[in-house]
This record gives structure tokens, sequence and C-alpha cells, in this order.
């Protein structure tokens, strides 16, 4: 929070004398040591007050919800551009669960109230100074994740917070949970259908994603979140393995761990929650029965890599480590494989059919293909001229 960029915003809000504090993940992940990845900053000066003040400093200013009080600052001298929302202080004046109707407020006491955790709503000034309104440095440092006020006030103004407060735990939890929490976690688990799915699924990636989530994830089965999002979840055992096991997070790769389906069912979940549909034909591929025998030879690891591609033939040996299906030293092989080795490329195209007197349509497809399998058959071994010779005894 020391970066020239932040020190440009601190300055040009500064000299129009508008007081403005450090808040949420920023101060938080910075009393923990971690490194900050997003700069909030909070202020009793209005939005119209904020730009003009930002803009005087010939700083580019982008109103992304500036009906909630929230200006961006973009900052790009020296280095990379860096984004800074800045918030007027705000009370909910009503909710909906899912954004309240807020007005704005001048009480940082007032603000404090309104946030979803205590860890959240620790302030710092520019000059060090902490504000703690609501405890939540103590909570920090206990690793404790508890609500500002009562939980489920503040789950009735955004019902998402039932999933963010297990998201929280995951990563600054002590792995217990807070009972009052969890208590109106549980309570609140029939309005989850009141969420849009983009926004469930949203918040169940940043989850996985997190270095280990299986404290959080079993929380959530034994509070009856989890089956009300994802009934498909079932295989702690296999994520629990996955986890240990894997380069780095992936949180798609760790759901198709956890849920135990087809190909279809993935599918469906894929829909259910909107994913992209990149991420829905990733996460069906990722679905047993796994296309990738561990027990083969290294010739038809190659084959069998050369048509999964590398990500999908790395995950599938990552899963079936995770199953139980091959050892420590057989992965170890197999993702070898994957990183090292590079599929060669076909080395025959159309032109090369219809240049022999074939005319264009669909007997150029097959006769590429059947050329193509012969090549993968002999291991890809076959130069492009052995490739036309082939074709040219099949035509």
């Amino acid at each position: 929070m020391t970066a020239p960029q932040t020190r440009a915003i601190i300055e040009a809000l500064g000299k129009a004398g508008i007081e403005a504090r450090f808040v949420g993940g920023c101060v938080r992940d910075a009393l923990l040591g971690r490194p900050i990845a997003d700069i909030d900053l909070a202020t009793p000066a209005r939005p119209d007050a904020v730009i003009a003040a930002l803009e005087k400093a010939r700083i580019k200013v982008v109103p992304t919800g500036i009906e909630h009080g929230t200006v961006t600052a973009v900052v790009s001298d020296p280095g990379p551009s860096r984004h800074f929302e800045i918030t007027t202080l705000r009370r909910d004046v009503e909710t909906y669960g899912r954004r309240a109707r807020v007005a704005f407020d001048a009480d940082w006491a007032e603000d404090a109230a309104r946030r979803d955790f205590t860890i959240n709503a620790i302030y710092i000034d520019p000059d060090g100074t902490l504000h703690d309104p609501v405890g939540g440095l103590a909570d920090l440092d206990a690793h404790r994740v508890r609500f500002v006020g009562e939980p489920a006030q503040r789950i009735a103004e955004d019902v998402l917070r039932v999933l963010r407060y297990y998201r929280f735990e995951a990563r600054f939890g002590a792995g217990t949970g807070d009972s009052e929490a969890r208590a109106a976690c549980r309570a609140a688990v029939p309005l989850l259908p009141k969420l849009s799915a983009e926004r469930v699924s949203q918040e169940l990636l940043r989850l996985m994603a997190v270095p280990d989530p299986l404290p959080a994830l079993r929380m959530m089965e034994e509070d009856g979140v989890l089956a009300a999002i994802v009934p498909e979840a079932s295989r702690f055992d296999r994520l629990q393995q996955l986890v240990g096991m894997e380069p780095k997070p992936d949180a798609l790769r760790r759901l198709a761990a956890l849920i135990e389906v087809d190909a279809a069912g993935a599918a469906a979940l894929a829909e259910r929650l909107r994913l992209s549909n990149e991420q829905r034909d990733r996460l069906a591929g990722l679905a047993p029965p796994w296309p990738l025998d561990p027990a083969g030879d290294a010739r038809a690891q190659r084959l069998v890599l050369y048509q999964l591609g590398a990500e999908r033939y790395r995950d599938l040996a990552l899963l079936l480590a995770a199953d139980g299906a091959l050892d420590q030293p057989r992965r170890a092989e197999l993702l070898a494989l994957a990183a090292s080795w590079k599929p060669p490329r076909f080395p025959l195209k159309g032109r090369d059919v219809t240049n022999l007197g074939v005319p264009p349509g669909k007997r150029v497809g097959e006769l590429l293909a059947a050329v193509r399998q012969w090549w993968q058959d002999g291991d890809f071994a076959a130069d492009r001229a052995a490739c036309l010779q082939r074709l040219k005894e099949i035509i």
C-alpha cells in the first residue's frame, strides 16, 4: 500500500481535502503478510467529489458502481495499470437478499456495521493508524471468521454471504467454524435458490482454488449447504488425495474429483451452474470412465497423449492417482511425459488430397482420417513423403 500508484491516489484525494482509509482485503492481507491483490479505499466524500479530485490529478476514473458509491481509479504510471476501488461510506436503507439499496453517510461506524465479516472491517489511515471498530484484529489473530453483528441479518442482506463464509473459513479460519455463523448459514439454506447460478459458481470455484478447501467443504456438507448447490459432491477421499499431490490448485479439476458422475452428469452440473462452454466441456471430459490406461506402454501413452492433449492427459493422470489407480512413481512418469513430449504435427492437409485428383467433398476428409490413423498407429514415425505415398496407395 506504499507503491507509487497508491501514493498518487492518496495525494490526489488529500489535495482536495478528502479523507480516505484503506479497508477490506488489502488491510487484512497486509496484516497477515500475504500478497495484496486489490486495493479498496473508503471515504466520507461523495462520488462526484472523488471523481473531481482524481480527474484534477489526471487520473482515469471509471464509474463502476456509482449507484452504490463506488468509482474505480486507474493508475498506469509508473509500471502496469493498477485499479483502486474507492467507495463512499454507506448505510443500508433496504435489502433484497442480493444487494442492498444504500444511502451515503459520513459515519465510519455505520460503514463498518454493514460489512460482511469483522476481518474485512479493519481500516488503516494512509499514515498507518489502524481502526478496528468491530474487533476484526482479534478475530484475524485467532483465525476466526465472524460476521459483523447479527449473522442472520448480514445473510439477509446478501444470501451469497453463506457461500462467502465457507470460502473465508477455508482461507482464514481454523477449520471448525464459528458456531453462530454456521447456525445462520444452516438456517439460510432454503434461501440459496434465490442466488443466480453465475454467482454461485463463481464463489464455488473460488473456494475450490484455495490451498486446502476440504475442511470448509466438510463444514458445508454438515450444514446442508453443499447438497443445496452441488448434490453430486461425494468423493471427499479422492479430492483429499488430489489436493496432496497436484502441482498447483486447479478449481475445475478439483470439482471433477469431488463429484461422482459420468460425462452427462458433469455436463448437466456445468449447465446448472452456468459454467462457460469451455468449462463445461473440460468438466465433462474429466468424468469417468477415463480414457487413459495407466498400464499402457510408452507407445500407447504417446497415442493417448496425442489424442487428449497435454492438459487433459495431465488432469486424468492426477485423477487416476487420486483414485488409487496408479502409484507415485507411475504418476511422476506420466506427468513427465505430458510435460516433455511434443506431439508432432500431422504432415498432410486437404490440398494434398485434392492435388491427387480427388474432388473436394466428404471423401477428402475420409482419406485424410485414414492416413492419420495409419500415421498414429505407426507411432508418428512416418514423414510427409511416407504419408503421401500411403495416401496414393488408398485412393
